[in-house]
């Protein structure tokens, strides 16, 4: 059950819907809000989101055997990228990580702090680590800009869409002219109880979840429940670029990932979508993308952007030509939707791969 903003309570605020009820989809004002984030000169509430807390001395070493990322000389103040995956690669959790020197710090959605906790909890063993879930006492607020009144607070600095250590791009985007570029995000963790004030003291005007989530899809940046399913796998949605790393020891999934990337391509391509606005409506995420006839895939996110008007997410079949006019089909009501590819077709063979990195699918840590 998600915590309420106290946010809520501002003249104008509409609360959002899943997934992001218990914070404002809109103060009164969408795209408003939305030019104002996109200038830096608004933040947004994320206290919908969860908050997972790692302790002791063993919390960096054990966090590299679980998950996806390379942690081991993760510095304090440092910003990365773990997944979580099963036994066959499929997306489990996606955490945003922050270490200060004592803890690590784990960012995901509200529904996945509890879950995450617990299984954490499951794998300590005879480690020297301590978890939390400490959602109820930290809250998330983000912004495209630096905030200078919160350089008190710990701060999370998105890495996407730069390549990281031992990532690997799934787009035939040059990474100098990626969209994700014009979008720098943060994410400050601030104790729940002093959120109203230090949105005050910010000096910036508030930005609800729709604006938010409208600069995310123009950036091509997946988010867990969204562009993930139980099927899900991190080739598909471009996530080897910031939250694996190629070239580490065992994890759980780990043989997937290196069979995928080195013998195969994923089944899956995830692809940005200009939608016909002549509606004047937008599809529910989920609607069907179709070619001609046949079901191609599903939307997964959408938004009406600022400047471009209706825009999508949405993950489709590897073999659907990059060309090709799709339409998305919402209950009867058609949407043109003209794809830009984000997850090439040929990802994992043709577009090339980095020399040195990549351990053979029997590879063990």
């Amino acid at each position: 059950m998600s915590i309420k903003s106290p946010l809520l309570t501002r003249p104008g605020a509409v609360e959002s819907g899943s997934p992001d009820t218990g914070i404002a989809a809109h103060y009164g004002d969408p795209l408003r809000e939305q030019r104002a984030l996109a200038r830096g000169e608004a933040v947004t509430d994320l206290s919908n989101r969860g908050v997972v807390t790692v302790e002791g001395p063993d919390r960096l070493s054990w966090l590299n055997t679980l998950s996806s990322q390379q942690l081991l000389s993760l510095a304090p103040g440092e910003s990365t990228e773990l997944l979580l995956l099963s036994v066959q690669g499929r997306i489990e959790h996606d955490a945003r990580v922050l270490d200060d020197g004592e803890r690590t710090w784990l960012i995901v959605e509200g529904n996945e702090a509890p879950v995450l906790a617990s299984w954490l909890q499951s794998m300590k063993f005879m480690l020297r680590v301590e978890i939390q879930d400490v959602s109820a006492d930290w809250a998330v607020a983000g912004s495209v800009a630096e905030v200078p009144a919160w350089s008190g607070y710990l701060t999370w600095s998105d890495p996407w869409p730069k390549v990281g250590p031992g990532g690997f791009a799934y787009t035939e985007t040059p990474e100098e002219t990626h969209p994700g570029l014009e979008r720098t995000w943060y994410e400050y963790l601030i104790p729940r109880a002093s959120l109203e004030d230090a949105v005050a003291a910010s000096g910036r005007t508030l930005a609800g979840a729709m604006a938010a989530e409208a600069l995310r899809i123009a950036a091509w940046r997946p988010r867990i429940g969204m562009e993930t399913d139980d099927k899900a796998i991190p080739h598909e949605l471009d996530l080897i670029r910031t939250a694996v790393h190629l070239a580490k020891g065992c994890y759980k999934g780990q043989e997937t990932v290196a069979r995928v990337h080195n013998l195969g391509h994923p089944p899956r391509r995830l692809v940005f979508l200009q939608l016909d606005g002549s509606q004047h409506t937008l599809p529910a995420a989920g609607a069907p993308v179709k070619f001609g006839e046949r079901t191609v895939g599903r939307v997964t996110s959408v938004a009406q952007h600022y400047e471009m008007g209706a825009v999508a997410l949405a993950v489709i079949k590897r073999s659907v030509d990059p060309e090709a006019q799709l339409t998305v089909d919402d209950e009867g009501e058609l949407y043109a939707a003209a794809q830009e590819m984000i997850v090439s077709p040929a990802a994992g063979q043709a577009v090339g791969r980095p020399t040195g990195l990549l351990r053979t699918p029997r590879a063990r840590g």
